[in-house]
């Protein structure tokens, strides 16, 4: 087995993928109350902008494979590099004037798009890689795409405190993302398996790819769910400063981060079902805490407990889909179970704004929870099925 320092070697582009995903998104969120703000718009109004987010991801998603094999070895960099430029755009939306809303809606559409296609790029090129390799490297990758970003919502909240307007906080990621765009080529970075056979063989990709996938929309849903609207609950909710509501989303972001390390070896000695359970319990108690907090201290224990259990649900569902699909669909697989769980990653927050917008913040965590404990029942039947 390979020493830590050259496993890190090694999976480099996959590394840098992953953090430039989450700069991107660790300052998005952060930024989210003061875009909230320059918009003029309540919490349901805001899930309603970004509903168009999803879409054009599981569009983006759809076609991602087929992107994959045309641009062959360069399309990590691309797909980086594209969505890095994205998200310059939504802190750009006062420019369209009367437009605003419009602007700020299709520009997220844009970054959800290039999001979605890097999403299944990535996850497929760390299959690939796992499966080369034959030791599990997903969680060292999500752990990457938790400190990147966990330092952008820190940097962010900094930034804010300093009264930086949203398109310049948005730029700022933007040019570290685009840096660690280009990163990620490799001299032979070809994702092998996106492809369906051309013999027609191993088209079934079996219902572990389903389950897997249900697995992970649920883990992301309430990942992505908290990290985005964390901030809100600790400023608005809570009383919180802008430099506490940034934190939230850092603190639960950088748990994750150390905590996908420490899953790194984990794996290999706890069973997956154990893992799976045990995670999704854990992490729907952090939801309930943070749902129940009462100042902002309080909720940072939440997204803590929230980030330590969540974060080796996905993970390890990634890897049990790429080590259950058969050997010439891996990628295929992988890339399935990815466009159903970032549903659960791109929904999350809009669905999570218009329960805040009926019942509250508290009552949105609160239901993040029950869906985190239906893990517990997916896990037992994913590990039953079977590829055909």
């Amino acid at each position: 087995m390979m020493s830590f320092s050259a496993t890190l070697v090694a999976v480099r582009p996959a590394l840098a993928a992953f953090g430039a995903m989450g700069v991107l998104w660790g300052g998005f969120a952060a930024t989210l109350p003061d875009i909230k703000t320059m918009l003029g718009v309540d919490e349901a109004g805001l899930g309603l902008l970004l509903l168009g987010t999803p879409l054009a991801a599981v569009l983006a998603m759809l076609v991602a494979p087929a992107a994959g094999v045309v641009l062959g070895r360069v399309a990590l960099p691309i797909a980086g590099v594209a969505m890095a430029l994205a998200f310059i755009l939504p802190g750009q939306a006062p420019m369209a004037g009367g437009a605003m809303l419009a602007g700020f809606a299709v520009a997220m559409a844009v970054c959800g798009a290039t999001t979605g296609l890097l999403d299944v790029l990535m996850n497929a090129r760390v299959a690939a890689m796992e499966n080369a390799r034959g030791h599990s490297l997903m969680n060292l990758c999500h752990a990457a795409y938790s400190l990147g970003y966990a330092a952008s919502a820190l940097w962010t909240g900094a930034l804010r405190g300093a009264a930086w307007p949203p398109g310049q906080v948005m730029l700022v990621a933007a040019l570290v993302a685009l840096g660690l765009g280009v990163l990620s080529y490799e001299r032979d970075g070809t994702i092998d398996g996106l492809g369906r056979p051309k013999d027609g063989s191993s088209a079934a990709l079996g219902r572990a790819t389903v389950i897997g996938g249900a697995i992970v929309l649920i883990a992301f849903l309430s990942e992505n769910a908290a990290e985005s609207w964390s901030a809100l609950h600790i400023e608005q909710t809570l009383g919180g400063s802008p430099a506490q509501g940034a934190f939230g989303p850092a603190a639960m972001a950088l748990t994750m981060a150390v905590a996908r390390l420490g899953g790194q070896s984990i794996i290999a000695r706890v069973s997956p079902l154990r893992l799976l359970t045990f995670g999704s319990v854990i992490a729907g108690l952090g939801a309930l805490i943070a749902a129940a907090a009462v100042s902002p201290a309080m909720a940072y224990v939440g997204f803590i407990v929230l980030g330590i259990g969540a974060s080796v649900v996905a993970p390890t569902a990634f890897t049990l889909v790429g080590q259950m699909a058969p050997p010439n669909a891996r990628a295929r697989a992988v890339a399935r179970a990815t466009l159903l769980g970032y549903l659960g990653y791109f929904f999350g927050p809009p669905v999570i704004g218009f329960i805040a917008a009926s019942f509250g913040l508290r009552a949105a965590f609160g239901c993040a929870a029950v869906a985190l404990l239906a893990v517990t029942v997916l896990a037992p039947m994913m590990l039953r099925s079977k590829a055909p």
